[in-house]
């Protein structure tokens, strides 16, 4: 069905009319001007990201429903690295002509999984025409006590540096999408110049290979916040000194912390978690593991620093691992080696402004 048959109205209608608010701070959700929220004791956080077809996503490989999946996560990933409790989102698309209404409801299925998952509810937003492809724009409302929320800026000399999860996985993924995507669109052009239409024909059943890569595409694709770090920490009386989500890679957001928190950091590649198949395909395409791991983002792993006596709370935590410790700031940002090498860290990371035109 052809959006337009439905209008901005219509659509909202369609999209929304099942749900259900599961948290006490949302007084009115979608159906007004404005959303109305009630957060007596706590302090609210806010945060945006701006997703836009052909900078951030490719839907050459990746379907709606993944879509609508990572871009709630994404935000909700942010929240929850402020050490709070993410419960409303707002969500605005920009659509061209080629999305049909049954394109929308995938894509606010996947949107439902992620906030299902973490209990948020959808509150409203905003729809209208796009010439360019399709942009998403959602913005996350959290809770924390003022007392429990985390900064960047709280790091402290010998403080010790954790992660979640592994990483460079997600990095790993999307060059794996791009290389069968180049393979593809490879022969297709070669049939195109031989005018072989069997050929054409038969690339209309294109099998990308990604057999023993499933863990990078699904790094990759289904982007998850890793609230229930959040919960282990919090029941484990661990309360980080400073914290971010891994975006646009680990050497990058390091670096944020120690700049706001005026402090130095060593980190030691031998501890930097890596999943086998991520070591597997940076051998296969010949590129260095650890670079991938420190620059490649969209991991959405936490990153955080806690006092080091909380070192027998943290050591053993699933999930979690020790890569180094705050220095004094004199002693600048530095990666050891597996060999015992020291190199000043670089922000090779993700920039979004970088291949402006």
């Amino acid at each position: 069905m052809e959006i337009a048959k439905l209008g901005e109205f219509g659509l909202i209608d369609r999209l929304t009319k099942d749900l259900e608010n599961k948290n006490e701070s949302t007084k009115y959700g979608v159906g007004d001007d404005c959303a109305v929220l009630h957060y007596p004791d706590s302090e609210v956080l806010v945060t945006t990201d701006l997703l836009m077809e052909g900078v951030h996503f490719d839907l050459t490989y990746i379907d709606l429903k993944h879509l609508g999946y990572k871009s709630a996560m994404v935000n909700i990933s942010d929240v929850f690295a402020m050490n709070g409790t993410p419960r409303q989102i707002t969500v605005s698309l920009a659509l061209s002509k080629r999305f049909t209404v049954e394109d929308m409801e995938e894509f606010y299925a996947g949107l439902r999984l992620a906030c299902e998952k973490w209990n948020v509810d959808i509150v409203g937003g905003d729809t209208t025409s796009s010439y360019t492809g399709l942009a998403i724009s959602i913005t996350c409302i959290g809770e924390a006590r003022k007392e429990d929320i985390v900064y960047r800026n709280g790091a402290k000399n010998t403080d010790l540096i954790c992660v979640s999860g592994d990483l460079g996985a997600a990095y790993m993924g999307l060059q794996l999408l791009e290389r069968e995507k180049s393979v593809y669109y490879q022969q297709v052009n070669e049939a195109k110049k031989k005018g072989d239409k069997k050929a054409l024909e038969e690339l209309a059943h294109f099998s990308p290979d990604f057999a023993g890569k499933e863990y990078l595409l699904q790094r990759q694709l289904q982007t998850e916040a890793r609230g229930d770090i959040i919960n282990k920490l919090r029941e484990a009386g661990v309360h980080p000194t400073a914290m971010m989500d891994i975006s646009d890679g680990l050497s990058s957001e390091l670096m944020h912390i120690c700049k706001q928190s005026g402090v130095g950091c060593r980190i030691f590649e031998k501890e930097i978690p890596i999943d086998y198949q991520t070591a597997v395909m940076a051998e296969e395409m010949n590129m260095n593991v650890t670079t991938c791991a420190l620059n490649g983002g969209e991991d959405y792993e936490l990153l955080f620093t806690v006092p080091i006596g909380d070192l027998d709370k943290v050591k053993d935590m699933e999930g979690v691992r020790m890569i180094g410790h705050i220095t004094d700031q004199k002693y600048g940002q530095i990666l050891v080696t597996r060999d015992n090498q020291e190199f000043e860290l670089k922000a090779q990371g993700w920039n979004p402004l970088n291949d402006q035109k």
